[in-house]
């Protein structure tokens, strides 16, 4: 039966941060109340938070065996909202087995919008919500420990026509900013729009998620430049539209990437934590100051995070708000940041996995083109050709590491020395993960000795490219754009990357999903689409498009 009072749950139940003994189940209420996790006969409780009229609650789930299955149900002040009679199996507890080797789903770029044949047409099939149906099927493959997801979780600056309704029950749209993202109340109703479709809404509640995001889930071409975010704060919206997008992805993203450690050490989590009573705490005011800090003084606070197993390193890199956009100090990676990646990146691992919405290694000719542009954006060839690379940098998103090469030379010289076993035992690969590009592939560094070097990118999930950009992208990804793209750099006097890359997979165009899986054999990367059959847009089949087998190098 259907629990009494499902309309009380808006969003979730969220699995997110599970290890070997704990986890953690986030959902967001209609109303305050006490959010209660049951498992058997053991119950977790947590009171929800307010924030901007909304309820929200993390349940902390501790004690759980390592390496076992735990069938859960969501109880609010005693009454069922979880799991609904819809279909789709129980939703479950997995913990880590520190002696799997572990499998990881990830994937970038999926809008919101409708799953039926006019959806389909404009973008695509979801591939994540095919994912999701050939998960619930008796034939089911293996369950991945984690399902990580690389940017544009939410588009806020390029909207479907529900969230457009939305703004015009509320607001003139014909007002700046127009069919954009305003405040924290339509980010909700995005995130909304983006996580019930009760396919998808099933899988999150079973499937550990982890995130970070990318410029869409602020605005296209998020701090690509100093000169693009003073032009965004002379903008009368923008100072609001920063802190709800910034306010928004802390609740509804950030908060369950911490492990039990790093939600202890988070200044927000302490004061929910610490409140006791009998009123729902509203952190409102504490969340637009956060954002507004963050925002001003980006060194102050990291979104990135760090997982470990027993065989695989995984570093999730904040590669959007931890910018220093001074022109004299230009770098992708504020200090601190820089810091925390150079401490992390090291040996002892079969496979170090560097996770970073922009792709590290880009085709090399767009790789060559973004350094020149750079330099030309930075004002070194005077004014007018300055005026010109910034207008270019914004047109084609020329704002990847390329575009910073002193954060690019920095952690290709890190990721060298951990393949050559100088920062610890060296792994069979170091991999970056990535998205972004509406294209996927997979490119690897030249060496002849040391562990491989690797590019993995997944994207998009569901926002394809149009044709004639695909043609563009192509191209770039050939060799005839490498030797012109060098000569552009080397015009511009950019220094010449530490290695040569080429590419070994792609590209290609699909809406997909990557599955990643250490094995014996080496990494081995799927990408999966679903395919709708018989005109049945709403039940796609999962079907393989490509396979990755990255062997260890011999000797």
């Amino acid at each position: 039966m259907s629990p009494r009072n499902d309309q009380d749950l808006v969003l979730g139940p969220m699995l997110r941060h599970v290890d070997a003994s704990s986890a953690s189940i986030w959902v967001e209420t209609a109303r305050s109340g006490t959010v209660e996790v049951r498992c058997g006969e053991e119950t977790w409780r947590a009171p929800t938070f307010g924030a901007h009229g909304h309820h929200y609650a993390l349940v902390e789930v501790t004690g759980l065996e390592v390496g076992s299955v735990y069938p859960y149900s969501v109880h609010l002040d005693g009454e069922p909202v979880w799991p609904r009679d819809d279909g789709f199996p129980e939703s479950f507890i997995a913990t880590i087995d520190p002696a799997k080797k572990p499998r990881l789903a990830f994937g970038s770029c999926r809008t919101s919008i409708p799953h039926d044949a006019a959806g389909n047409r404009k973008h695509g099939v979801d591939a994540m919500r095919a994912y999701a149906l050939s998960m619930a099927s008796p034939e089911h493959g293996p369950w991945p420990d984690l399902m990580f997801f690389l940017g544009d979780q939410v588009y806020a600056d390029s909207t479907s026509e529900q969230m457009r309704e939305f703004i015009r029950s509320r607001r003139d749209i014909r007002d700046e900013p127009g069919a954009e993202l305003k405040d924290f109340e339509e980010y909700a109703h995005l995130y909304r729009l983006a996580w019930s479709d009760p396919a998808n809404r099933w899988l999150l509640s079973t499937l550990p998620s982890a995130m970070i995001f990318d410029d869409h889930d602020i605005r296209d071409d998020w701090n690509s430049s100093l000169s693009w975010k003073q032009d965004m704060e002379q903008r009368s919206w923008w100072h609001q539209r920063i802190v709800a997008g910034l306010g928004s992805y802390w609740i509804y993203q950030h908060l369950g990437n911490l492990s039990p450690e790093g939600r202890a050490a988070d200044p927000l989590w302490q004061r929910i934590k610490a409140h006791t009573g009998p009123e729902e705490l509203d952190i409102t005011a504490d969340l637009d100051r956060f954002a507004e800090r963050v925002d001003a003084a980006p060194e102050e606070y990291s979104f990135s995070y760090c997982r470990d197993w027993d065989t695989v390193r995984l570093i999730v890199v904040d590669s959007r708000a931890a910018r220093s956009l001074d022109p004299e100090e230009r770098a992708l990676l504020d200090p601190p940041e820089n810091a925390w990646l150079d401490e992390h990146m090291q040996g002892g691992f079969r496979h170090l996995l560097v996770a970073t919405s922009l792709p590290f290694l880009l085709p090399m000719g767009l790789h060559h083109v973004e350094a020149w542009n750079e330099v030309y954006s930075s004002g070194q060839r005077g004014p007018a050709r300055a005026w010109l690379g910034e207008r270019l940098r914004r047109a084609v998103d020329l704002e990847h590491w390329a575009a910073f090469q002193q954060s690019f030379q920095n952690v290709a010289r890190w990721a060298t020395e951990v393949a050559d076993g100088q920062r610890g035992p060296a792994p069979q690969t170091v991999t970056f993960l990535s998205g972004d590009v509406h294209f996927s592939y997979v490119s690897e560094v030249e060496r002849e000795t040391g562990s491989r070097i690797l590019q993995a990118v997944c994207s998009p999930i569901r926002n394809p490219l149009p044709r004639f950009m695909r043609y563009f992208a192509a191209a770039l990804a050939l060799g005839p754009a490498v030797p012109f793209g060098a000569w552009m750099a080397r015009r511009a006097h950019v220094p010449d990357p530490p290695f040569r890359w080429n590419g070994i997979k792609g590209p290609w165009f699909d809406n997909n999903l990557a599955i990643l899986e250490d094995t014996e054999d080496g990494l081995v990367i799927s990408w999966v689409t679903g395919v709708v059959d018989h005109r049945d847009h709403l039940h796609p089949r999962l079907e393989t498009v490509e396979v990755a087998v990255l062997e260890p190098r011999e000797g």
